[in-house]
């Protein structure tokens, strides 16, 4: 059995999830197309997903073509889960770009293209809504040479297009408007045509085939998916000319892109590139300790289905394990390799009937176990949470699960930027026992140093190991993780270099006759709450510096626009990169802090009359130059002020 796991990716309101109905539909795994207008689509199950008409979360189902099983995964067309999209197309051997031949080449088009040429997965481009009012396939094709990339390779033609009766013929491979374009890429062939001989159809497909796969290449069909033309072609296209999974033997090796429950609990969905793993195996998700496996559903035509094992190729949803979204088993192909972008934004969430704070933490704990992207920060003595946002549908998303899963009617505050600290010097602090007020049976010195970007925090015992026993260690670095959620202006800091320098406790003791007295021995606790307070201090002589994150942008506008545009580019302070101009289009390269970036998004379309496509992604963080550093207001006691700590922290 062949496998192609395939991702239908696009703008939203594309028609994107209207075309995996089709394909289901034509390959008789549902009786009839769903529709995202009535709620009735296969893959779009959350219900917000069928109340907005939006996909949200990326889900698998399969078909099967002239012998081939395809794993069809339906991404998020929204920009707010560029994210998702990205972590879905890692795992796939190839996509669907589906563009609407009315809107044409949209912003979420071309942040997806360039997502799947960065990862290095090939693509099919499909002109969707050939039969709507105001269709354009020449228009469309043009955008794309222009937006996406010039090596495009028709393989349709429509007529009556913009009728509800339009109609798509399929190009066969040795047509002239085919060879004249794989000619470009494929040295025989163009030699074959030049010599005024017509090459093989199967020779233009081999080439074809091979130009797709090394990213050179890009097919196109036509079609409507909601009629069904032109889709039978894209159905041959799948088959004949995408690159297939390969079956590689040896160690397993997989890739957790999804993780969800259904009414039997919790399941993470891998993709496997290599070996197998069968149930009851044990299996080391990223962590030190192996995981046993205790059921096995595989991506079947038609259904999700319980096997014994899985192997390379297919997707499988596994059970009884606690792996997360982005975890992998062995070595994937160092290609698929995904970093998760730090979030720009965020927003504080609170319960509406403030009886329900515990079932909230517990319903956003669960949520971010599932998704990496929402990072929470939970304070249950303020009884307040904080999670990080990619955009504004985020919250209404985690909304309707709290409420839909967990019962729990939340409200969020505004969203603001979310901005970290940087440790700009050295500092140290030392706390003894019964010093300053100290009311904690611990002793702790510590050094703080800056450390490079992307480091993270580096906790080392430094001489005190050995001397202070393991425990008391490991309560020092879990305070000292915890105080460095929140700096001296609220925000975390995410990269230093923590030792220790000095230690004391009070060795484990009992009066006469009795047992162990915690009153006149130190235990964990005494180190993990002095920690925070030695921490602040270090900090405070160490010094932070805001930083604020910057997003790079790219903006492909008409040359008329250029002046305009970079006016107001140079007013909000952006810095460009680079400029280049090709076929009456300038595209502008340069950064901006986040913050500024919707007054560009806003007033785009205006200066650019609707043909300006912005894209952008988080760069770096910069240091807050103009003005006051933003301050975070701190959720619980702040370590900074001892007294108020040690009351709110008593022994």
């Amino acid at each position: 059995m062949r496998f192609l796991n395939l991702g239908v990716v696009a703008h939203v309101d594309a028609g994107k999830t209207s075309l995996t109905e089709r394909l289901l539909f034509e390959a008789g795994v549902v009786a009839e197309p769903g529709r995202v207008d009535d709620g009735t689509t296969r893959t779009d199950s959350m219900e917000l997903e069928r109340r907005r008409g939006i996909t949200i979360r990326a889900a698998v189902t399969s078909f099967a073509v002239d012998g081939v099983t395809i794993n069809l995964v339906d991404t998020p067309g929204h920009p707010d889960f560029i994210a998702e999209v990205e972590r879905s197309l890692t795992v796939l051997d190839a996509a669907v770009l589906v563009v609407s031949s009315v809107e044409g080449v949209q912003p979420q088009t071309v942040a997806i293209w360039r997502a799947l040429r960065r990862i290095g997965v090939p693509a099919v481009v499909f002109l969707n809504k050939v039969d709507r009012a105001g269709a354009d396939v020449g228009r469309a094709l043009g955008q794309a040479r222009q937006r996406l990339t010039p090596h495009l390779v028709t393989l349709a033609e429509v007529s009556g297009e913009g009728r509800r009766d339009a109609r798509v013929r399929s190009l066969a491979y040795d047509a002239d408007p085919v060879i004249e374009a794989v000619a470009d890429l494929d040295d025989t062939i163009l030699a074959t045509w030049l010599a005024g001989r017509r090459p093989a159809a199967g020779q233009v497909r081999r080439a074809l085939r091979a130009g797709v796969r090394a990213g050179a290449a890009t097919p196109v069909a036509c079609g409507s998916a909601i009629t069904g033309a032109g889709v039978p072609g894209l159905r041959r296209l799948l088959v004949e000319i995408l690159p297939y999974a390969e079956r590689r033997g040896g160690p397993p090796a997989g890739t957790v892109f999804a993780v969800d429950r259904d009414e039997r609990g919790r399941r993470a969905w891998v993709r496997w590139w290599s070996g197998q793993v069968a149930v009851r195996d044990r299996v080391t998700f990223g962590g030190p300790a192996p995981q046993r496996i205790t059921a096995i559903e595989v991506s079947e035509p038609g259904s999700v289905v319980a096997r014994a094992k899985a192997g390379a190729g297919q997707i499988a949803a596994l059970r009884g394990t606690s792996a997360r979204v982005g975890d992998n088993v062995g070595s994937p192909p160092p290609r698929r390799a995904y970093r998760f972008p730090p979030a720009t934004l965020q927003a504080l969430v609170e319960p509406v009937d403030p009886a329900q704070r515990l079932a909230l933490f517990a319903g956003l704990t669960e949520l971010a176990e599932e998704d990496p992207l929402i990072d929470l920060r939970v304070d249950e003595q303020a009884g307040q949470a904080v999670i990080s946002l990619h955009g504004e549908v985020q919250k209404e998303v985690i909304g309707s699960l709290l409420e839909d899963r967990f019962g729990v009617r939340a409200r969020f505050s505004e969203t603001s930027i979310a901005c970290i600290e940087r440790v700009v010097g050295e500092g140290a602090a030392v706390d003894l026992i019964r010093a300053d007020g100290n009311p904690y049976l611990a002793g702790i010195g510590l050094r703080i140093d800056p450390a490079p970007v992307g480091h993270g925090v580096e906790f080392s015992p430094g001489i005190e190991r050995g001397r202070l026993p393991a425990a008391f260690v490991a309560a020092t670095e879990e305070g000292v993780r915890a105080a460095l959620t929140q700096g001296p202006y609220g925000w975390p800091v995410p990269d230093c270099r923590v030792t220790m320098t000095s230690s004391q406790y009070c060795p484990r003791q009992s009066r006469p006759h009795q047992k162990f007295d915690k009153s006149i021995s130190s235990v964990g606790a005494d180190f993990r709450n002095l920690a925070p307070v030695v921490v602040a201090a270090a900090l405070r002589a160490a010094g932070t510096q805001v930083c604020q994150p910057v997003d790079r942008f790219e903006l492909d506008l008409p040359e008329p626009a250029h002046g305009p545009v970079t006016a107001l580019l140079g007013r909000l302070g952006a810095l460009l990169l680079d400029v280049a101009t090709a076929g009456g289009y300038t595209r502008l390269v340069g950064t901006l802090p986040s913050a500024r970036m919707p007054r560009i998004a806003t007033a785009l379309p205006d200066l650019t009359g609707g043909e300006g496509i912005l894209v952008t992604r988080f760069d770096h963080h910069a240091p807050v130059t103009d003005g006051q550093p933003p301050v975070l207001r701190r959720r619980g006691p702040d370590p900074g002020d001892r007294l108020a700590w040690f009351r709110a922290m008593p022994r």
